[in-house]
């Protein structure tokens, strides 16, 4: 009972086709916290070099609105004109913003999980609007540690910005002695520090919330030892199959390798332990080939077929060793035993000179 239980746990490390399969299906280790922080990064950078230049032209714009409102007649034949206007004008206000938005969020997830398109995550499934299902996530472990995670934001951002706004008391009580413009400079400065601060929190807390997701994903990949069987048997296929397939592919070669025999010109033995059969046709082959060979019990059986078919068996030690040992079943023999298999070949063939 105790070899079951422990084959349930999930103690191996996830196989290739488990890493596959999960990338597949949209299950990567990635943080949400990395492309906020990215995100708001890039933002602030582009606000740093462009924020002056888009204050400018909103000013502009809205100069214009003021400038023309008195005498604009609106009705409903030019407000569809008018409000396209004003939202192209917008639009290229905010486009380098958006861009520049749209391109981090990409480069966030894409140094995150590199390429990966996968529609597993928004297909319509009935077990996500299963109200009980939907409940069991609300208040599982998951769910709990992402809500500490965001109040544990929230509560460094609202730090920061007590801290900066506390260091910033005294140029506070001054500014009812400056001019509005003077105030919206303040303002931004201020606001640019807080959002500068907070900025770096969130990215040191975006490498940790990273290094957690890698270590979540990585515990939920984690694979029972019955599991990792029983994909080696998927992919590999089943050991009891393959050793199956082995012998029957054994024998059937050593079917054809014994029906060779009859056809052989001399078995050439250790003699007890080893068996091989020669044949050489001087018009269809340059050199003697192994047509079969075996030792123990295959060689007993080479020797008994050899017998029945009247093939002569010459014992040869060292030449029948070399034989087994160096070539296989349908290969010619090497040119150093040319002699050596000569010298047997002619006298098998002086033999049957006699005998005929």
């Amino acid at each position: 009972m105790a070899e079951v239980d422990k084959d349930l746990e999930k103690t191996e490390q996830p196989t290739p086709k488990r890493r596959e399969e999960a990338r597949k299906k949209g299950q990567v280790a990635k943080s949400p916290e990395v492309a906020s922080a990215v995100i708001l990064l890039i933002s602030l950078i582009l606000f740093y070099f462009c924020g002056a230049g888009m204050v400018e032209k909103i000013m502009e714009m809205m100069r214009w609105i003021f400038r023309e409102a008195g005498g604009m007649i609106i009705n409903s034949d030019n407000i569809q004109v008018l409000m396209t206007g004003l939202t192209y004008k917008m639009f290229i206000i905010l486009l380098p913003l958006m861009s520049g938005v749209l391109v981090a969020g990409m480069l966030a997830n894409y140094l995150q999980v590199g390429f990966l398109f996968s529609t597993e995550s928004i297909q319509p499934k009935l077990s996500k609007i299963d109200p009980i299902k939907g409940f069991k996530r609300l208040f599982s472990l998951k769910s709990l540690v992402e809500l500490a995670k965001n109040i544990f934001k929230i509560s460094v951002v609202g730090f920061i910005a007590y801290a900066v706004i506390r260091g910033e008391m005294e140029e506070l009580s001054l500014l009812m002695e400056r001019t509005v413009w003077e105030v919206l400079i303040y303002t931004g400065k201020v606001a640019f520090k807080i959002v500068f601060i907070t900025c770096l929190a969130l990215i040191f807390l975006s490498i940790l919330d990273y290094i957690y997701q890698k270590w979540e994903h990585e515990k939920g990949l984690k694979m029972t030892k019955q599991e990792v069987k029983d994909e080696h048997k998927q992919t590999e296929g089943d050991p009891l199959v393959k050793a199956r397939i082995r012998r029957l592919q054994r024998e059937a070669l050593r079917q054809r390798m014994m029906e060779s025999v009859p056809g052989a010109d001399v078995i050439i033995t250790n003699p007890t332990h080893i068996a091989v059969a020669l044949k050489y046709d001087q018009i269809d082959m340059s050199a003697p080939r192994v047509v079969a060979k075996g030792a123990g019990y295959i060689a007993e059986k080479i020797k008994e077929i050899a017998r029945e078919k009247d093939v002569p068996i010459v014992e040869n030690r060292p030449v029948a060793q070399v034989l087994y040992k160096v070539i296989d079943v349908g290969g010619m023999i090497p040119e150093n035993l040319y002699r050596a298999v000569a010298e047997i070949l002619a006298y098998v063939y002086g033999l049957r000179t006699e005998e005929a």
